[in-house]
């Protein structure tokens, strides 16, 4: 049992719990705005939706990079850096999911089950990409 609590103060550190905090403020914004744009201002779902992913995908680098992983990146450049990283990363893990749902989709699994399980690995992907890629620290 005592191994089992250090494993998990070893990978619940603060930096995860926060990236976990701002995934779920991330999905609100997704959500929300996608409501926000379907209900009530009767938008097209597909305008909408490339609309929410753009605003969430927004939201996650702010927050990632000044919350999370406290960016080091000063100037101009770096900055344009980090966030196309950013961003490669991000597309990178959609072709990924695209493509592991198109595969699971094929199978006997539950649709949600197998949604459910390629969110859980892209969300772990995007931590490491957005850590050790787009925010890499010079230390």
């Amino acid at each position: 049992m005592e191994k089992i609590k250090e494993l998990i103060k070893k990978i619940l550190t603060k930096e995860v719990i926060l990236y976990i905090v701002f995934g779920i403020l991330t999905t609100v914004v997704n959500l929300g705005s996608f409501y926000i744009m379907t209900s009530i201002l009767n938008w097209n779902e597909n305008l909408a939706n490339f609309i929410a992913i753009i605003l969430a995908v927004l939201v996650a680098y702010v927050t990632n990079k000044d919350l999370v992983f406290h960016s080091e990146a000063k100037s101009i450049k770096e900055k344009l850096n980090e966030f196309l990283k950013f961003m490669i990363g991000r597309a990178f893990t959609m072709g990924i999911e695209f493509l592991a749902g198109a595969l699971l989709f094929l199978t006997p699994i539950p649709e949600m089950i197998s949604k459910l399980a390629i969110t859980v690995i892209i969300v772990i992907l995007n931590f490491f990409i957005s850590k050790f890629f787009a925010f890499k620290s010079k230390k």
